[in-house]
């Protein structure tokens, strides 16, 4: 499990014009896993078939959603857990907070237990 980094240059966050820039390190995307690759990992590991797994990840991107738009976190093992934040205007007073106050909302995931394991075992290579 390597991860491959490039450096960039950039400005200090939160300065206007970035100020004194320095380097980083920045993380290199080596491809997307697709659904079909997904399938065939599970299928190497279990006695499930590749049109049964496939059916269940495709349903999987139907029911996460509408449980997340009912108001419920999706807790997936140790994998992790999604939820809904909402951001709001601030009001004086708290009758003053209606509907309208929200100005948008995000997902947010939260890594389990493998993710975190997986993430203290990370080595990493510059290119």
């Amino acid at each position: 499990m390597t991860i491959k980094f490039k450096v960039i240059e950039r400005g200090q966050p939160g300065v206007a014009g970035g100020s004194e820039k320095k380097f980083y390190a920045s993380n290199m995307i080596s491809g997307n896993a697709d659904i079909d690759e997904l399938t065939e990992g599970i299928e190497k590991i279990s006695t499930v078939s590749g049109a049964d797994i496939r059916a269940v990840l495709y349903a999987l991107t139907d029911v996460i959603p509408s449980m997340l738009a009912d108001g419920k976190s999706v807790k997936l093992g140790d994998i992790g857990n999604y939820r809904v934040s909402i951001s709001s205007e601030g009001e004086e007073k708290a009758e003053d907070i209606n509907a309208n106050s929200i100005k948008k909302s995000k997902i947010i995931f939260t890594p389990g237990k493998k993710l975190k394991e997986m993430l203290g075992k990370l080595k990493y290579s510059k290119m």
